[in-house]
């Protein structure tokens, strides 16, 4: 029996090319305005069209400003990006979601709240974090611009076939830890290469018991373990998720296509290239002290000793505490904290400004910490005024900003300056990637909401 990953791959083969990749049909490409211009030019270099218009939709995410998007942005860079973005799609004929306007946000929260991402479905985006979209239980991966402008000429791309993992996690998470804290703590029992040239399916009774926001976030990190891509197969909490969603199936369409949905899934005696097996008791709330995602502890817990690491890997351990700050068996507990960011397409939906809100709600933000808290969509942030959140939130000292990827990668201008600790629920830790010199400790919204309201690294249980 295939697995759920070969059922949706093989329905979408138009061609397998001998000793070569495989032409593989795409239903939805996303574009962003870092890396599609690009693709654009070749477009337009060779006088093609896009070939299926429809299924291509697009919107400004990385290089919006997070405050005053009904002025024009400051920044030259940022601004010819998102006004290019805006041009090519006019000039291409294609679905263009634009700054202050309600559909707009970042484009990996946008596509599954709309329902333009569907199970069964194949997506790309160039983007790495387009792994996100797995969550409904299609196959959903990052692209090259080479490969953009491969999708909007002949909506089919050329890729080999990954591996097939299947991660079963099990067993009850328990208070205080979140989908975030089992993404971080796969990572670090993987490292960041050990799903390389995989496509993860993620199950057990943790992943069927998650939200969809949750999933979202598991399959979001995906990429940060090396993954090709992760997925979830879809149930009764997806098809209850995407249910009257703007693109989603209506009336008798919809009962056709859950019939359809309820059959993609991995059959019992599926074989899968490699499995793997974890306990959800053995998760505690997650902290990263290094500069990749699979540098983490639990929060509790300290760094690990340098006797503890393999040979090869000393220079780059400690190198990596070098530039943060820290030193082999410290506990980062009680550490300064000087920002805190909530958002991003890791954790920027409502569900992670509820579990935020539900710690610091009758609580104070610490004077000298700087908080950014970033809806990953207009949606969002209607949703989040609309509950009332907006309000816990401000009597708290907190301000909500507006829809963008924000401090996640520092191309706008939400950057943490040089030396600066900021606990964030974005993806990567990477030197630099909040701004040059920044450091970054990844964490679930539950972790950022304390280290915000005391002004140090603090695990949530106590406020639980």
């Amino acid at each position: 029996m295939n697995t759920l990953f070969d059922k949706i791959w093989d329905k979408h083969v138009v061609n397998n090319i001998p000793d070569g990749p495989t032409q593989l049909y795409i239903d939805r490409l996303y574009c962003h305005e870092v890396t599609s211009p690009q693709a654009f030019e070749g477009m337009r270099a060779r006088g093609l069209k896009c070939f299926r218009p429809n299924q291509i939709i697009c919107m400004p995410d990385h290089n919006t400003p997070t405050h005053d998007q009904d002025k024009p942005i400051e920044d030259p860079v940022s601004r010819k990006q998102v006004e290019t973005l805006e041009r090519n799609c006019k000039e291409f004929g294609l679905t263009h979601y634009g700054m202050m306007t309600p559909d707009n946000g970042i484009i990996h929260v946008v596509g599954p709240e709309k329902g333009l991402s569907l199970p069964g479905m194949t997506i790309v985006c160039g983007d790495s974090h387009t792994s996100t979209h797995g969550a409904v239980g299609a196959v959903a991966f990052g692209i090259g611009t080479s490969e953009v402008e491969m999708v909007m000429a002949s909506q089919c791309i050329l890729q080999q076939k990954p591996k097939s993992m299947r991660i079963t996690i099990d067993g009850t998470l328990q208070p205080g830890v979140v989908a975030k804290d089992v993404a971080l703590y796969l990572m670090a029992q993987l490292t960041t290469s050990g799903a390389t040239g995989y496509f993860v399916e993620y199950a057990g009774s943790v992943v069927t018991n998650m939200s969809m926001e949750g999933r979202l976030t598991l399959c979001n990190l995906s990429i940060e373990m090396g993954a090709r891509g992760g997925f979830v197969a879809p149930d009764d909490t997806t098809f209850a998720y995407l249910k009257d969603k703007p693109f989603a199936p209506k009336g008798e369409e919809w009962d056709r296509a859950v019939e359809y949905w309820k059959t993609l899934r991995s059959g019992d005696d599926a074989v899968f290239d490699k499995e793997l097996s974890f306990n959800a008791a053995d998760i505690k709330p997650r902290i990263t002290y290094g500069t990749n995602p699979g540098m983490g502890i639990g929060i509790t817990d300290n760094i690990p000793s340098l006797d503890s690491i393999q040979e090869s890997a000393k220079p780059s351990f400690l190198k990596a505490l070098k530039y943060m700050g820290f030193e082999p068996d410290e506990q980062l507990l009680g550490k300064p904290v000087d920002y805190v960011f909530l958002g991003a397409c890791t954790n920027g939906r409502i569900e992670d400004f509820r579990a935020f809100a539900s710690i610091v709600k009758g609580r104070t933000k610490a004077e000298d910490v700087v908080a950014w808290l970033v809806p990953g969509s207009w949606a969002v942030y209607r949703q989040i005024c609309d509950e009332g959140i907006n309000d816990i939130l401000h009597e708290a000292g907190f301000e909500l900003r507006q829809p963008g990827c924000s401090a996640c990668l520092a191309m706008n201008d939400d950057k943490v300056p040089a030396g600066k600790y900021c606990v964030a629920t974005s993806n990567r830790n990477f030197e630099g990637r909040q701004g040059p010199g920044a450091r970054t400790l990844l964490a679930s919204p539950l972790v950022a909401a304390a280290s915000a309201i005391t002004g140090k690294i603090t695990d949530p249980r106590i406020f639980l």
